[in-house]
Protein backbone atom coordinates (compact mmCIF):
# COMPACT_ATOMS: atom_id res chain seq x y z
CA UNK A 1 0.00 0.00 0.00
CA UNK A 2 1.12 3.39 -0.48
CA UNK A 3 2.06 5.20 2.08
CA UNK A 4 0.97 8.71 3.51
CA UNK A 5 2.46 11.38 5.82
CA UNK A 6 0.06 10.50 9.97
CA UNK A 7 2.42 11.75 11.95
CA UNK A 8 3.60 15.51 11.71
CA UNK A 9 6.72 17.14 12.43
CA UNK A 10 6.10 18.93 15.73
CA UNK A 11 4.32 15.39 17.21
CA UNK A 12 7.30 13.18 16.51
CA UNK A 13 9.98 16.14 17.58
CA UNK A 14 7.90 16.29 20.87
CA UNK A 15 7.90 12.53 21.14
CA UNK A 16 11.34 12.29 20.92
CA UNK A 17 12.64 15.22 22.68
CA UNK A 18 10.01 13.96 25.65
CA UNK A 19 11.71 10.11 25.38
CA UNK A 20 15.23 11.94 25.39
CA UNK A 21 14.30 14.40 28.71
CA UNK A 22 12.81 11.48 30.80
CA UNK A 23 15.30 8.90 29.82
CA UNK A 24 18.29 11.19 30.44
CA UNK A 25 16.59 12.86 34.09
CA UNK A 26 16.17 9.37 35.03
CA UNK A 27 19.96 8.87 34.55
CA UNK A 28 21.36 11.44 36.24
CA UNK A 29 18.48 11.85 39.24
CA UNK A 30 21.20 10.18 41.43
CA UNK A 31 24.24 11.94 41.09
CA UNK A 32 24.45 15.79 42.62
CA UNK A 33 27.36 16.52 39.89
CA UNK A 34 24.68 15.78 36.83
CA UNK A 35 21.84 17.74 38.96
CA UNK A 36 21.98 21.15 36.92
CA UNK A 37 21.13 18.43 33.91
CA UNK A 38 18.59 16.82 35.54
CA UNK A 39 17.29 20.07 36.42
CA UNK A 40 17.44 20.95 32.82
CA UNK A 41 15.67 18.41 31.74
CA UNK A 42 13.27 18.30 34.06
CA UNK A 43 11.91 21.83 32.74
CA UNK A 44 12.13 20.82 29.22
CA UNK A 45 10.13 18.14 29.59
CA UNK A 46 7.65 20.77 31.35
CA UNK A 47 7.97 22.94 28.35
CA UNK A 48 7.21 20.07 26.24
CA UNK A 49 4.17 18.91 27.90
CA UNK A 50 3.03 22.29 27.55
CA UNK A 51 3.56 22.39 24.30
CA UNK A 52 1.77 18.86 23.55
CA UNK A 53 -1.25 20.28 25.60
CA UNK A 54 -1.43 23.03 23.05
CA UNK A 55 -1.05 21.30 20.22
CA UNK A 56 -3.38 18.41 21.22
CA UNK A 57 -5.76 21.37 20.64
CA UNK A 58 -4.48 23.02 17.57
CA UNK A 59 -2.63 20.56 15.68
CA UNK A 60 -2.81 17.95 12.81
CA UNK A 61 -5.33 15.56 12.76
CA UNK A 62 -3.79 12.63 14.26
CA UNK A 63 -1.85 15.15 17.05
CA UNK A 64 -5.34 16.14 18.81
CA UNK A 65 -6.67 14.63 21.40
CA UNK A 66 -10.19 14.35 19.53
CA UNK A 67 -8.85 12.08 17.54
CA UNK A 68 -8.08 9.43 20.02
CA UNK A 69 -10.18 9.70 23.02
CA UNK A 70 -11.54 6.49 23.74
CA UNK A 71 -12.91 4.64 27.17
CA UNK A 72 -10.61 2.77 29.37
CA UNK A 73 -12.96 -0.54 28.62
CA UNK A 74 -12.70 -0.05 24.67
CA UNK A 75 -8.23 0.03 25.77
CA UNK A 76 -8.55 -3.35 27.57
CA UNK A 77 -10.83 -4.87 24.74
CA UNK A 78 -7.91 -3.48 22.35
CA UNK A 79 -5.14 -4.93 24.10
CA UNK A 80 -6.82 -8.45 24.83
CA UNK A 81 -7.54 -8.23 21.10
CA UNK A 82 -4.04 -7.65 20.47
CA UNK A 83 -2.72 -10.31 22.60
CA UNK A 84 -5.04 -12.71 20.84
CA UNK A 85 -3.70 -11.46 17.55
CA UNK A 86 -6.97 -10.39 15.77
CA UNK A 87 -6.88 -6.29 16.77
CA UNK A 88 -7.76 -3.72 14.36
CA UNK A 89 -5.31 -1.75 12.81
CA UNK A 90 -5.36 2.39 13.69
CA UNK A 91 -3.91 4.69 11.31
CA UNK A 92 -3.48 7.05 13.94
CA UNK A 93 -3.33 5.85 17.75
CA UNK A 94 -4.92 2.67 18.95
CA UNK A 95 -7.19 2.69 22.17
CA UNK A 96 -4.56 0.92 24.16
CA UNK A 97 -1.72 3.25 22.82
CA UNK A 98 -3.93 6.30 23.11
CA UNK A 99 -4.59 5.87 27.16
CA UNK A 100 -0.51 5.25 27.42
CA UNK A 101 -0.40 8.85 25.90
CA UNK A 102 -2.59 10.08 28.03
CA UNK A 103 -0.52 8.22 31.00
CA UNK A 104 2.36 9.55 30.24
CA UNK A 105 1.53 12.75 29.54
CA UNK A 106 -0.56 13.17 32.99
CA UNK A 107 2.56 11.70 35.30
CA UNK A 108 5.19 13.85 33.05
CA UNK A 109 3.53 16.32 34.38
CA UNK A 110 2.90 15.24 37.94
CA UNK A 111 7.12 14.12 38.08
CA UNK A 112 7.75 17.58 36.44
CA UNK A 113 6.01 19.95 38.87
CA UNK A 114 6.65 17.90 41.82
CA UNK A 115 10.13 17.70 40.53
CA UNK A 116 10.07 21.88 40.96
CA UNK A 117 8.90 21.55 45.14
CA UNK A 118 11.41 19.26 45.71
CA UNK A 119 13.95 21.75 44.06
CA UNK A 120 12.06 24.51 45.62
CA UNK A 121 12.18 22.62 49.28
CA UNK A 122 15.11 20.80 49.17
CA UNK A 123 17.89 23.07 46.91
CA UNK A 124 16.37 26.21 47.89
CA UNK A 125 15.88 27.10 44.46
CA UNK A 126 13.94 27.27 40.98
CA UNK A 127 10.36 28.55 40.91
CA UNK A 128 9.09 27.26 43.77
CA UNK A 129 12.01 28.73 45.94
CA UNK A 130 10.86 29.86 49.41
CA UNK A 131 7.50 27.96 49.08
CA UNK A 132 8.46 24.94 51.53
CA UNK A 133 10.85 23.69 54.06
CA UNK A 134 13.93 21.48 53.81
CA UNK A 135 11.78 18.88 55.33
CA UNK A 136 8.84 19.24 53.11
CA UNK A 137 11.11 19.04 50.38
CA UNK A 138 12.38 15.52 51.19
CA UNK A 139 9.30 14.66 51.56
CA UNK A 140 8.05 15.79 48.12
CA UNK A 141 11.44 14.04 46.67
CA UNK A 142 9.37 10.82 48.02
CA UNK A 143 6.67 11.24 46.00
CA UNK A 144 8.53 12.79 42.85
CA UNK A 145 10.78 9.21 42.59
CA UNK A 146 7.32 7.14 42.87
CA UNK A 147 5.88 8.90 40.32
CA UNK A 148 8.99 8.66 38.03
CA UNK A 149 9.24 5.19 38.94
CA UNK A 150 5.31 4.20 38.32
CA UNK A 151 6.49 6.51 34.36
CA UNK A 152 9.10 4.05 34.10
CA UNK A 153 6.76 0.96 34.30
CA UNK A 154 4.48 2.91 31.53
CA UNK A 155 7.48 3.62 29.21
CA UNK A 156 7.87 0.22 29.27
CA UNK A 157 4.28 -0.72 29.04
CA UNK A 158 4.24 1.65 25.92
CA UNK A 159 7.11 -0.29 24.49
CA UNK A 160 6.08 -3.80 24.97
CA UNK A 161 2.61 -2.73 23.22
CA UNK A 162 4.54 -0.98 20.15
CA UNK A 163 6.87 -4.17 19.74
CA UNK A 164 3.76 -6.50 19.84
CA UNK A 165 1.26 -4.21 17.47
CA UNK A 166 4.58 -3.68 14.76
CA UNK A 167 4.25 -7.90 15.08
CA UNK A 168 0.53 -8.34 14.78
CA UNK A 169 0.44 -5.63 11.85
CA UNK A 170 3.82 -6.50 10.20
CA UNK A 171 5.26 -2.56 9.83
CA UNK A 172 7.37 -0.80 12.25
CA UNK A 173 5.70 1.61 14.33
CA UNK A 174 8.98 2.80 15.66
CA UNK A 175 10.13 3.85 12.18
CA UNK A 176 6.56 5.26 11.50
CA UNK A 177 7.56 7.81 14.28
CA UNK A 178 10.94 9.31 12.49
CA UNK A 179 9.52 9.41 8.91
CA UNK A 180 5.70 9.89 9.66
CA UNK A 181 4.55 7.84 7.14
CA UNK A 182 2.24 4.63 7.67
CA UNK A 183 1.10 2.36 5.07
CA UNK A 184 -2.76 3.14 3.75
CA UNK A 185 -5.18 2.82 0.89
CA UNK A 186 -5.66 4.47 -1.35
CA UNK A 187 -9.02 6.27 -0.26
CA UNK A 188 -6.98 7.32 2.88
CA UNK A 189 -4.79 9.55 1.38
CA UNK A 190 -7.09 12.73 1.68
CA UNK A 191 -7.04 12.28 5.46
CA UNK A 192 -3.04 12.72 5.33
CA UNK A 193 -1.35 15.31 8.24
CA UNK A 194 0.06 18.42 7.01
CA UNK A 195 3.64 18.49 8.07
CA UNK A 196 3.41 22.08 10.10
CA UNK A 197 7.07 23.01 9.00
CA UNK A 198 6.97 26.29 10.88
CA UNK A 199 5.73 25.01 14.04
CA UNK A 200 8.88 22.12 14.39
CA UNK A 201 10.82 24.96 13.08
CA UNK A 202 9.70 27.62 16.35
CA UNK A 203 9.84 24.37 18.65
CA UNK A 204 13.31 23.64 18.23
CA UNK A 205 13.76 27.29 17.99
CA UNK A 206 12.95 27.54 21.80
CA UNK A 207 14.60 24.42 22.68
CA UNK A 208 17.76 25.97 21.35
CA UNK A 209 17.34 29.38 23.07
CA UNK A 210 16.13 27.75 26.49
CA UNK A 211 19.19 25.29 25.83
CA UNK A 212 21.75 27.98 25.39
CA UNK A 213 20.52 30.71 28.07
CA UNK A 214 20.86 27.73 30.36
CA UNK A 215 24.45 26.36 29.60
CA UNK A 216 25.84 29.41 28.84
CA UNK A 217 24.10 30.52 32.14
CA UNK A 218 26.37 27.26 34.13
CA UNK A 219 29.12 28.11 32.03
CA UNK A 220 29.67 32.01 32.83
CA UNK A 221 30.69 30.65 36.39
CA UNK A 222 30.59 26.95 37.87
CA UNK A 223 27.46 26.22 39.77
CA UNK A 224 25.79 29.59 39.09
CA UNK A 225 22.87 28.03 38.97
CA UNK A 226 22.42 26.80 42.05
CA UNK A 227 24.56 29.51 43.84
CA UNK A 228 23.09 29.97 47.72
CA UNK A 229 21.68 32.86 49.50
CA UNK A 230 24.85 34.54 50.78
CA UNK A 231 25.47 33.73 54.74
CA UNK A 232 26.13 36.16 57.22
CA UNK A 233 29.77 36.67 57.64
CA UNK A 234 32.52 38.07 60.35
CA UNK A 235 35.90 39.79 60.14
CA UNK A 236 36.98 38.22 63.22
CA UNK A 237 36.09 34.80 62.56
CA UNK A 238 37.50 34.65 59.26
CA UNK A 239 40.81 36.21 60.67
CA UNK A 240 41.05 33.84 63.77
CA UNK A 241 39.72 30.71 62.29
CA UNK A 242 41.45 31.21 58.68
CA UNK A 243 44.88 31.57 60.14
CA UNK A 244 45.63 28.14 59.91
CA UNK A 245 42.98 26.70 57.98
CA UNK A 246 39.61 26.78 55.64
CA UNK A 247 37.14 29.42 58.12
CA UNK A 248 34.17 27.05 58.31
CA UNK A 249 31.10 28.68 58.37
CA UNK A 250 29.66 27.98 61.89
CA UNK A 251 26.53 26.59 60.08
CA UNK A 252 28.06 23.49 59.10
CA UNK A 253 27.95 22.69 63.31
CA UNK A 254 25.70 22.82 66.16
CA UNK A 255 26.03 25.94 68.45
CA UNK A 256 27.30 23.25 71.23
CA UNK A 257 29.94 22.30 69.27
CA UNK A 258 31.55 25.76 68.49
CA UNK A 259 31.02 26.24 72.44
CA UNK A 260 32.51 23.37 73.29
CA UNK A 261 35.39 24.15 71.32
CA UNK A 262 35.83 27.53 72.22
CA UNK A 263 35.71 26.64 75.57
CA UNK A 264 38.22 24.23 75.40
CA UNK A 265 40.43 26.14 73.17
CA UNK A 266 43.95 25.65 74.78
CA UNK A 267 43.44 22.34 73.66
CA UNK A 268 42.36 22.76 70.14
CA UNK A 269 43.73 19.53 68.34
CA UNK A 270 46.79 19.89 70.32
CA UNK A 271 47.29 23.69 69.67
CA UNK A 272 46.51 26.35 72.38
CA UNK A 273 44.64 29.23 70.60
CA UNK A 274 45.48 31.99 73.05
CA UNK A 275 42.16 33.79 72.82
CA UNK A 276 41.18 36.61 75.02
CA UNK A 277 38.13 36.06 76.91
CA UNK A 278 36.98 38.96 74.45
CA UNK A 279 38.15 37.69 71.22
CA UNK A 280 35.87 34.39 72.38
CA UNK A 281 32.85 35.85 73.99
CA UNK A 282 32.77 37.73 69.94
CA UNK A 283 33.31 34.41 67.64
CA UNK A 284 30.74 33.26 70.10
CA UNK A 285 28.17 35.45 69.52
CA UNK A 286 28.51 35.34 65.57
CA UNK A 287 28.72 31.24 65.58
CA UNK A 288 26.05 31.07 68.38
CA UNK A 289 22.96 32.19 66.32
CA UNK A 290 24.44 31.17 63.11
CA UNK A 291 24.94 27.67 63.72
CA UNK A 292 23.60 24.51 62.25
CA UNK A 293 20.39 24.48 64.12
CA UNK A 294 19.91 27.64 62.51
CA UNK A 295 19.02 26.06 59.16
CA UNK A 296 20.19 28.33 56.92
CA UNK A 297 21.78 26.03 54.26
CA UNK A 298 20.34 22.58 53.06
CA UNK A 299 23.85 21.41 53.99
CA UNK A 300 23.65 23.11 57.75
CA UNK A 301 19.96 21.39 58.08
CA UNK A 302 20.91 17.77 57.40
CA UNK A 303 24.01 18.13 59.36
CA UNK A 304 21.83 19.16 62.26
CA UNK A 305 19.43 16.22 62.19
CA UNK A 306 22.26 13.69 62.15
CA UNK A 307 24.06 14.88 65.35
CA UNK A 308 21.96 13.59 68.57
CA UNK A 309 20.89 16.08 70.80
CA UNK A 310 23.43 15.29 73.61
CA UNK A 311 26.61 14.82 71.06
CA UNK A 312 29.20 17.97 70.19
CA UNK A 313 31.21 17.02 67.45
CA UNK A 314 34.23 19.10 66.92
CA UNK A 315 35.05 17.90 63.48
CA UNK A 316 32.97 18.14 60.65
CA UNK A 317 34.00 14.92 59.31
CA UNK A 318 32.48 13.73 62.21
CA UNK A 319 28.96 14.31 62.14
CA UNK A 320 27.03 11.18 60.58
CA UNK A 321 25.56 13.48 57.27
CA UNK A 322 29.06 13.98 56.26
CA UNK A 323 30.06 10.48 56.72
CA UNK A 324 27.41 9.30 54.95
CA UNK A 325 27.06 11.45 52.33
CA UNK A 326 31.14 10.92 51.60
CA UNK A 327 31.06 7.21 52.09
CA UNK A 328 31.64 6.36 48.38
CA UNK A 329 34.20 8.94 47.41
CA UNK A 330 37.14 6.26 46.55
CA UNK A 331 40.68 6.45 47.98
CA UNK A 332 42.49 7.44 45.07
CA UNK A 333 39.94 10.53 44.61
CA UNK A 334 40.77 11.52 48.59
CA UNK A 335 45.29 10.87 47.49
CA UNK A 336 44.59 13.35 44.58
CA UNK A 337 47.24 15.83 44.57
CA UNK A 338 44.39 18.68 44.41
CA UNK A 339 42.92 17.07 47.39
CA UNK A 340 44.69 15.39 50.29
CA UNK A 341 42.72 15.86 53.18
CA UNK A 342 39.25 15.04 53.65
CA UNK A 343 39.46 19.27 55.57
CA UNK A 344 40.04 20.74 51.68
CA UNK A 345 36.53 20.73 51.10
CA UNK A 346 37.42 24.10 48.35
CA UNK A 347 39.04 21.00 46.21
CA UNK A 348 35.07 19.72 44.98
CA UNK A 349 32.79 22.20 46.41
CA UNK A 350 32.93 25.61 44.37
CA UNK A 351 31.07 27.23 46.83
CA UNK A 352 32.79 26.37 49.54
CA UNK A 353 34.67 29.95 50.96
CA UNK A 354 30.83 30.83 50.77
CA UNK A 355 30.05 28.27 53.08
CA UNK A 356 26.30 27.19 51.19
CA UNK A 357 27.68 23.89 49.64
CA UNK A 358 25.19 23.34 47.03
CA UNK A 359 24.94 19.67 45.84
CA UNK A 360 25.66 21.41 41.78
CA UNK A 361 28.48 23.47 42.96
CA UNK A 362 30.53 20.26 43.68
CA UNK A 363 33.45 18.74 40.99
CA UNK A 364 35.22 15.81 42.74
CA UNK A 365 39.12 16.46 40.71
CA UNK A 366 39.80 13.55 38.33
Amino acid sequence: MPSILVWDLPLRLFHWLFAASFAGAWLTAESDQWLSLHTFLGYLMLGLIGFRLVWGLAGGRYARFSSFLYRPREGLAYLLQAVRGNAARHLGHNPAGSQAVFLLLGLGLLVGLSGLFVQGGEEQHGAAAGLLGYAAGKAIKEVHELLASLMLLVVFAHLAGVALESWLHRENLPRSMVTGRKAAKAADSAVAARPHYLVAFLLLLALAGFSAWWFQYRAAAPGVAFVGKKLPESALWKAECGSCHQAFHPSLLPARSWQRMLAQQDRHFGDDLGLDAGTVRELLAFAVPNAAERSATEAAWKINRSVKADAAPLRITETPYWARKHREIAAADWNHPKVKSKANCPACHLDADAGTYEDAAMQIPR
